[in-house]
């Protein structure tokens, strides 16, 4: 996805990212992930891809407002570790084994769900996915998780198989979700169509002085899909 008119951009994940990233993650989910395995899967395993979803500083532009969406986060999030134009907004990552993408994890920041970005994050997972040679994606999610599912579903996942008590906290079942294979039909025509769409709402918010409301005032699409 060209990113030449909005403020936000994936890039891979640094370890420097790591302590933003985990920032997000306690409040993403229920059984985090520590430091140390995104440090063991930017650094040891060969199978991972990390990246994540930050927003550059828009400040310099005068067609902004001055309190749009994208300076409230400029005020109230500064990670010591990141350049100052940049703040990280989410992540994802997947496991290529073979031909298959096997989506790990995926969680936007609390107070900037429910406006795209995790669409925006995952359109630029699965065109990246395609890039290495991947010709399916596959992901597990929570039964109870009904923003994900319909997200995933939105991007052509159908249900292909149950993991019974996979959570630990809960026992909850997890639905394992699968794409069509990527190059049969008409699949990324569908991606083409979807990020179209995409573009066109989040320039409409931005233009529309997209604001951040109170935290944990909105859904989101997030949802780590393995632990």
């Amino acid at each position: 996805m060209s990113t030449l008119d909005l403020p936000f951009y994936v890039r891979p994940m640094r370890l420097t990212d790591i302590p933003a990233v985990i920032a997000i993650e306690h409040t993403a989910f229920s059984l985090p992930w520590p430091e140390s395995a995104y440090r063991h899967e930017i650094t040891r395993n060969e199978l991972a891809h990390y990246y994540v979803l930050c927003f550059r500083d828009p400040l310099a532009s005068s067609k902004l407002n001055p309190l749009s969406f994208w300076r409230r986060i400029r005020r109230t999030f500064t990670q010591a570790t990141e350049p100052p134009s940049e703040v990280v907004l989410g992540y994802a990552g997947f496991w290529m084994m073979v031909d298959e993408a096997h989506i790990s994890t995926l969680a936007i920041r609390k107070d900037v769900r429910g406006y795209g970005l995790g669409e925006f994050l995952l359109l630029n997972v699965l065109e990246e996915a395609r890039r290495l040679g991947a010709q399916v994606a596959t992901l597990e999610v929570r039964v109870s998780n009904t923003v994900a599912r319909s997200l995933y579903t939105k991007y052509g996942f159908r249900e292909t198989g149950r993991r019974v008590g996979y959570y630990h906290d809960n026992n909850e079942d997890a639905l394992i979700m699968t794409t069509p294979v990527f190059t049969v039909g008409n699949y990324w025509q569908m991606i083409d169509a979807h990020r179209a769409a995409l573009r066109a709402r989040l320039t409409q918010q931005l233009q529309s002085g997209w604001r951040v409301g109170p935290i944990g005032s909105r859904g989101g699409h997030n949802q780590k899909t393995a632990t």
